[in-house]
């Protein structure tokens, strides 16, 4: 008995779900994005936030998401300078996704502290 061959799912045009995906499947980017979700941050803010995360590491994420305008950096004219790092709207966008992803984080762990 041969199994009969299913119809092929037609992929989305460009794949709007990869495309989310490379955005947030960098390594840091939804950590980053979670601590900018209350309001701006400073460097060192972002470096006490995530206590494993290098400053080098960091700054690299920053940059590469202030790239892809995900956050805006907002340099404050004060002695020294001091930089703020926000969300733009696209990264208040990625807020409902990554907040459903910490949901289910959340209850995996409570699953898993309760065997």
């Amino acid at each position: 008995m041969s199994l009969k061959t299913r119809k092929k799912v037609a992929p989305l045009p460009g794949c709007p779900m990869s495309k989310c995906m490379a955005l947030l499947g960098g390594l840091w980017t939804p950590e980053i994005i979670w601590c900018l979700s209350d309001g701006p941050r400073r460097f060192s803010e972002l470096l006490r936030d995530n206590p494993t995360l290098t400053a080098k590491v960091l700054t690299s994420r920053l940059r590469d998401l202030e790239a892809r305008g995900v956050l805006e950096r907002n340099v404050m004219a004060t002695s020294p300078p001091s930089v703020e790092y926000g969300l733009t709207p696209l990264g208040q966008e990625l807020l409902p996704a990554i907040t459903s992803i910490v949901a289910v984080g959340t209850r995996l762990l409570l699953r898993d502290t309760h065997r």
